[in-house]
């Protein structure tokens, strides 16, 4: 593995578990068992290092969600493996992350909000259109306003004026959120198939 590589997966770490802002270059530089003047070789400064963190982060997220869009057996069963692989995201996210990169590194916060206004609405997007297709949705859904709403979900669970971290984990109000779109966006077959991957028996 490239040096470069090393000090992107070692930052990523050390970012998810202890939030951006108090992770400094010492920091780094000590959990890889290197000396400053090499990670100044590569990096300038934090920023620089924080940026490519998160190009990096979410070429891999497009890539996850892209494959699990192209397996699923359909619109809902896609936004169910979407829901599993969030939980187990989120449960690796300090809860500062979204607020640090906004407050802090604007161009990095800036690589996420294209990601989410571009890449991520596109997904809500096509799943919406498929599930329309597939008779799972209803076919009177305002697309363009249903995926910017369940886009400003997404971000709602960082919110720590809304949802305190103490007191709500965010995976726990990811998946809620999720649900509650899914429930809302369903016909009646496809209420009953998402109470089947719930494993819920609903009286009539």
């Amino acid at each position: 593995m490239e040096i470069k590589d090393r000090i992107l997966l070692s930052a990523k770490a050390l970012f998810m578990r202890n939030g951006i802002k108090s992770v400094s270059m010492d920091d780094i530089a000590t959990n890889l068992a290197m000396s400053k003047k090499t990670l100044y070789k590569w990096f300038e400064n934090k920023d620089q290092i924080v940026h490519a963190v998160m190009v990096h982060f979410l070429a891999h997220e497009e890539a996850d969600c892209a494959g699990m869009a192209a397996t699923a057996g359909n619109a809902l069963e896609e936004l169910f493996q979407m829901m599993e692989w969030s939980k187990h995201l989120m449960t690796n996210i300090h809860p500062s992350i979204f607020y640090d990169l906004q407050k802090y590194h604007p161009q990095a916060w800036q690589v996420w909000v294209d990601h989410k206004n571009q890449f991520i609405l596109e997904m809500i997007t096509d799943n919406l259109r498929r599930g329309i297709t597939e008779g799972l949705y209803r076919a009177d859904l305002d697309i363009e306003v249903i995926s910017r709403l369940r886009l400003a979900q997404i971000e709602l669970a960082f919110n720590a004026d809304l949802y305190p971290p103490r007191q709500f984990d965010p995976s726990r109000v990811q998946s809620i959120c999720l649900e509650h779109f899914m429930i809302g966006a369903a016909t009646l077959r496809g209420h009953k198939l998402i109470n089947k991957y719930r494993q819920v028996t609903e009286q009539e």
